[in-house]
């Protein structure tokens, strides 16, 4: 059975600015400001929630299926996917748009200047969750506005469990448009900040949320993260990296984890350890999707992070 991933495709262009923007940026001068940052490095990676979580799953050996939008532009994406083995069946292309993609300046002191073209993401409702067969599970990922609305509620009349993942999609909610969102999802996830604007959004504490749903999962960070269950908190602690190279994408690979687990049916302890381990297998590489441990691998690595087999 597949895991459909609803979410962004996206394409993130990363250039180097080698010195500190605070050197050209004049203060008194904001109000007219004009500048040009001569970036002689880049890069452009694959990324955008649903393709990253997917790339994670795959690694896991599950069956991911994307259900996303595209633009004009998605023909090395689209070679990408195949390449991975990754189905794009469900994955439409938008005329006259652009895939969703962020540009993103960095300077010496990591500080980054991003602008970001939502693009086709815009008509992710153009996507319907019954066109996936053979679904068992989904995840709900920042999207389009429209089109994360009608796929909760499409996951809901299918009788499909879903994961709810507001993510950075978050601010595009009004607070009963959040708290109906729950009310239809299995499970929920974010990070502690996402968490705590979710509590300030929606007047609930997460204790509260936590109640309405099979498991409320929050990351916080090297500080491992917290699984609400059956009204209880199963602390999970983190797995340590090789090395700290680049966050992007460690969320997604988080939640890859809790998608194979929930599908294997596997306990929450077990479930949260291996979300934090592919957390931290992805930091350790740049971009979203540069990392590739084998299956076997990821297991191996399980048992030195937790003293234990993964299954």
């Amino acid at each position: 059975m597949h895991a459909l991933i609803c979410g962004s495709i996206a394409y993130d262009t990363i250039m180097v600015f080698q010195d500190r923007f605070k050197n050209h940026i004049l203060p008194d001068k904001i109000h007219i400001l004009n500048v040009c940052f001569l970036a002689p490095e880049m890069r452009r990676e694959f990324g955008g929630c649903a393709g990253n979580i997917a790339y994670n799953l795959k690694l896991l050996g599950g069956s991911p299926l994307i259900m996303a939008t595209s633009g004009e532009d998605f023909a090395p994406y689209r070679r990408r996917l195949k390449e991975l083995g990754l189905s794009d069946a469900h994955v439409r292309e938008v005329p006259s748009a652009f895939t969703a993609q962020a540009f993103i300046t960095t300077d010496l002191d990591d500080n980054q200047i991003t602008a970001f073209h939502p693009g086709a993401m815009n008509h992710s409702h153009i996507n319907h969750v019954h066109d996936a067969q053979q679904v068992s599970l989904g995840i709900l990922a920042p999207d389009g506005r429209e089109g994360m609305l009608q796929h909760a509620r499409e996951f809901k009349e299918a009788g499909i469990p879903f994961i709810f993942d507001p993510g950075q999609g978050m601010p595009m909610f009004a607070p009963e448009e959040l708290r109906h969102f729950v009310s239809l999802a299995d499970y929920v996830t974010m990070n502690d900040y996402e968490a705590q604007l979710m509590q300030e959004k929606t007047g609930e504490s997460i204790e509260s949320i936590a109640r309405k749903v099979k498991a409320l999962i929050v990351t916080q960070g090297a500080e491992g993260s917290t699984i609400y269950t059956g009204g209880k908190q199963i602390k999970i602690p983190s797995a340590k990296p090789e090395a700290i190279v680049d966050p992007t994408g460690c969320g997604d690979a988080y939640r890859a984890g809790l998608l194979h687990g929930i599908q294997q049916g596997w306990d929450w302890e077990t479930t949260g350890r291996l979300a934090s381990l592919m957390g931290s297998i992805k930091i350790a590489q740049r971009g979203g999707q540069n990392h590739a441990p084998s299956k076997a691998e990821i297991s191996e690595r399980f048992r030195v992070a937790f003293g234990r087999a993964m299954s």
